[in-house]
């Protein structure tokens, strides 16, 4: 076994091989305090003939063992990946695939498995270094090596790898990949920085992730690294000059289109062109035909806007499309919009919920609830295309994610929107960009639904063309401009500062000078989009009326108990007597949710008077529910009681307590004393005028104890009732 170590944030992070899955092309353990994960990758002997792209599939996977967990459910093992498996993967995918040989068609695994977690020390970041050093030990080629760390600030002060206690306290949450120059893949939120700040976040990341390639580095010295051989590109210099010469000119024509269906069909119609032309000369060339065609195209089309700096679609570099927005469009929803920039749009609908719809979160090291999720749902339709539908796709999922971080920095405190939050983005079309116009979109519906948010966050994608020095900065990119540009740059913020940001590369880096003309760039394109958004939906809306009323109150959580009652028989009561759905949080926080506003008043006063710190001198509406010799007992709120004794039921004296209430009563009555033990005694008469020349009657004798007057008959609820010595 080798093994070479550093230290990242007071922890000693390792990377070892040559102990563990050894019959792999590449293996390695990464270990960071108590957190281990194993990487294993492998690829197939032979290349893929029937494909165009790189099948790389990268795996990230949690086990519950790491955690000193039990898998739930019925059948007790980790079944589908979760949303931050998913994640995880793609984290780790997007930085490596542009550093493998695009002549390079063998099938490549990248498996990643947390064996060992420490609830501290997070994994998702460890799997970007397992994968590069795996892959630089194994005989796949492979460009690298590149390093993934993460970035928070606390107190001011920037924190690489923190730990998840210290993420608590931090307001930025940044994953960063970079090679040995420069950066080249960013995902992560933010408590609204600027530009300035997100900018020295980078450059802060890169000295640690200059680090860890280092202890790479190391690790692969003295090591017998034997790579395997690149297949050269079929060329056919004659065949791609030919075809050149006879679709230029057609091809200009074909960028200039700027509708995205033509210009789509023209170029469809140039390959098939070109095929029948070359069908008989070159019958087994029909891949390498088509593939000229788009080098063509792409050479074309980045050579527009190097030059002339106009985009196919008409535009300037730095223009955004026309955008149109229209809220409420559907009726029974408790908010929706519609977004359009472009040929891209998308249809966001709201739905507000209790927290019986929080999001259970059980992974290896968490157990908790979400009270936001953004879902994001591209149909093969949007694009005018079939597909395969049923299932969310890992770009979906990723998609989701980045406008739910987006978004989550301007929803209202739970104290001042006790809601649960779900918003779904519906693409209906796309040409570029649909993740910001969903962050765009939710904005819009979060207003519509009513709900005070801290102000609108809207999205931009920007591209890059770069060709050796010259280089074109894109803003609100096509999808065509994402495809055969360099970058894709998504930013996504307030007025006030960033919120969420994305950034993939195709290049092996960018400049840092070259990134802040970027985010400069961005942030007039935001400012630009949240102007209109701004102009359309000035400030919340009227709640709708389909939406549920929900009221909160915190109470003291020493009461919690009280609330719920024997068995739940307490709070079971509420919910059946108000109609409302009533929930408690460990913390003291009590939701009421209901239709009717008025029931969920009826049931806030109804908690409230039972968790209430009664003091002598208030006054109560309550019900007989039991007669004694020495009085009745009231209850004034669910599952509390207290009594009228006989002497205070009327002025007059009081022979028999039957004679003034019975039980089922409603009597008013003023609290006159709580004893050491809590009990409570009410006075009926205190409330009752006293009349003319009444005359104190002499006391009777008193046993406020007496007459089978326990602990139980004090409070209501199965209480063993005291002793007598």
């Amino acid at each position: 076994m080798k093994k070479q170590e550093i230290t990242i944030n007071e922890s000693p992070l390792s990377i070892a091989t040559g102990q563990i899955a050894r019959q792999s092309s590449g293996s390695v353990i990464v270990t960071h305090g108590e957190t281990a994960i194993l990487v294993a990758v492998n690829a197939a002997k032979e290349a893929r003939e029937d494909i165009n792209f790189f099948p790389l599939q990268v795996e990230y996977r949690e086990r519950h063992y790491a955690g000193g967990k039990i898998p739930g459910g019925f059948f007790k093992r980790e079944a589908r990946p979760s949303e931050h498996e998913i994640l995880t993967s793609r984290l780790t995918d997007r930085p490596i695939r542009p550093l493998f040989p695009k002549s390079f068609k063998c099938e490549t695994q990248v498996i990643i498995t947390v064996l060992s977690s420490d609830g501290e020390n997070m994994a998702d970041t460890l799997a970007g270094v397992g994968a590069s050093a795996a892959l630089m030990i194994s005989d796949i080629p492979f460009n690298g090596p590149i390093a993934t760390v993460r970035v928070g600030r606390i107190d001011g002060n920037f924190v690489v790898n923190p730990t998840r206690t210290q993420m608590e306290d931090s307001d930025m949450e940044i994953i960063v990949s970079g090679n040995e120059q420069t950066i080249v893949m960013v995902e992560g939120e933010a408590k609204l920085i600027t530009e300035e700040e997100f900018l020295d976040a980078m450059k802060f990341a890169h000295g640690p992730i200059k680090e860890l390639i280092g202890l790479q580095k190391s690790l692969i010295e003295g090591m017998d690294i034997l790579k395997r051989d690149t297949p050269e590109d079929d060329t056919d210099e004659e065949l791609e000059k030919t075809i050149s010469n006879m679709i230029s000119s057609k091809i200009d024509a074909a960028i200039k289109t700027g509708d995205k269906v033509d210009r789509e069909n023209q170029i469809s119609a140039l390959k098939d062109e070109a095929k029948e032309a070359f069908a008989e000369s070159h019958p087994d060339s029909e891949k390498l035909v088509s593939a000229y065609v788009n080098s063509q195209l792409k050479t074309a089309f980045r050579e527009q806007i190097l030059s002339d700096s106009v985009r196919s679609d008409g535009r300037k570099t730095t223009d955004i499309r026309p955008i149109t927005i229209e809220t409420g469009i559907l009726p029974r929803t408790h908010g929706s919009a519609l977004f359009t920039r472009g040929e891209t749009q998308a249809i966001v609908v709201l739905t507000m919920g209790t927290p019986r719809d929080e999001q259970i979160i059980d992974s290896m090291d968490i157990d908790a609830k979400k009270k936001f999720f953004l879902h994001y749902n591209f149909p093969p339709y949007c694009v005018g295309e079939t597909g395969r539908i049923g299932f969310t796709s890992r770009r979906e999922v990723g998609h989701g994610n980045l406008a739910e971080r987006a978004i989550k920095e301007i929803l209202p405190e739970y104290e001042d929107f006790p809601y649960t939050v779900r918003i779904v983005s519906e693409i209906t079309e796309s040409n570029g960009s649909s993740s910001m116009a969903s962050v765009c979109g939710g904005s819009l519906a979060l207003m519509n639904a009513g709900a005070p948010s801290k102000g609108h966050v809207a999205g931009i994608a920007m591209g890059l063309i770069k060709d050796g020095d010259r280089y074109a900065i894109l803003s609100d990119i096509l999808g065509a401009e994402d495809h055969l540009g360099d970058m894709d740059f998504k930013v996504a913020g307030t007025r006030d500062g960033i919120s969420a940001i994305q950034l993939d590369l195709k290049i092996e880096g960018i400049s840092f000078e070259l990134m802040e003309e970027a985010l400069a760039q961005a942030k007039a394109g935001r400012n630009h989009i949240l102007d209109i958004m701004y102009e359309a939906v000035p400030e919340p809306m009227e709640m709708s009326k389909y939406a549920p009323k929900v009221l909160s109150l915190q109470i003291n959580p020493e009461k919690i108990g009280g609330l719920i009652g024997p068995g739940g028989k307490t709070i079971k009561k509420i919910i059946a007597d108000t109609e409302c759905d009533v929930n408690v949080d460990d913390d003291g926080i009590v939701t009421v949710a209901s239709l009717d506003l008025k029931r969920c008043q009826e049931a806030i006063e109804i908690v409230r008077a039972i968790t209430l710190e009664p003091e002598v001198g208030m006054e109560f509406d309550g019900s007989i529910t039991r007669l004694m010799t020495f009085g009745a007992f009231v209850e004034f709120a669910p599952g509390r009681e207290g009594l009228i004794h006989i002497s205070e039921m009327e002025w007059r004296r009081v022979e028999k307590v039957e004679d003034v209430v019975k039980p089922g009563d409603s009597v008013r009555v003023k609290l006159i004393k709580v004893d050491d033990q809590g009990r409570l005694d009410f006075s009926r008469k205190a409330l009752l005028e006293k009349p003319e020349g009444y005359v104190e009657p002499p006391p009777r004798e008193r046993n406020p104890r007496g007459g089978g007057r326990g602990r139980s008959d004090r409070q209501g609820g199965g209480r063993r009732p005291f002793r007598r010595n």
